[in-house]
């Protein structure tokens, strides 16, 4: 199996790069958000029992998943590599998905603040995330996450042996999709 973390900031287009990606292989994906909307039905995220709900439930998958005989599973995530938990929460499903004999793989996404502002509008993103369907509340939220974490990475601070880093301001999610492949050969 393949374990891709595909990672970086809001409407990075972290879901359609994935999106793309399952066109062109037989892997699945599991946005962060099919998880988060799910709960926020019940519970807003930022709430301690929504987010022990998000924890649990991707827990679940997580386990069952690498367990399975799927060719590969791409999760896309928002990584504050300020916040140490967020290191360790990729360490621990990383090595979930190596205790089972499954190749881990990190891709990060990185596109200006503009692009993104852009991207969190698209009708891709408001179809399948929900609670980004106020595009006011969730560009404020954009603008201060970005300036609240560190949303990218410094130059070498990731050292994986699967590592690829993407700025993809000017490029298709399809395009994308085609360098993680021809890098990691997942055809």
């Amino acid at each position: 199996m393949k374990f891709i973390i595909l990672f970086g900031p809001q409407a990075v287009g972290k879901m359609t790069v994935g999106q793309s990606l399952v066109a062109k292989t037989n892997f699945k994906l599991f946005h962060n958000h099919m998880s988060i909307d799910l709960v926020s039905n019940f519970f807003d995220y930022g709430t301690p029992a929504g987010k022990r709900l998000v924890q649990v439930i991707r827990q679940e998958i997580f386990e069952e998943i690498s367990k399975s005989n799927l060719d590969g599973l791409i999760f896309t995530y928002v990584w504050a590599f300020d916040l140490q938990s967020d290191w360790d929460y990729i360490e621990n499903i990383s090595d979930l998905f190596r205790s089972r004999g499954a190749e881990v793989y990190y891709v990060e996404l990185e596109a200006d603040l503009e692009e993104r502002k852009v991207r969190n509008k698209t009708e891709n993103r408001l179809i399948h995330k929900p609670t980004k369907r106020n595009t006011e509340w969730s560009e404020n939220e954009l603008i201060e996450t970005n300036k609240l974490y560190r949303l990218n990475s410094l130059p070498d601070e990731i050292q994986k042996q699967h590592y690829l880093r993407i700025n993809n301001t000017h490029l298709s999610a399809d395009t994308v999709a085609d360098m993680i492949i021809e890098k990691f050969k997942l055809k």
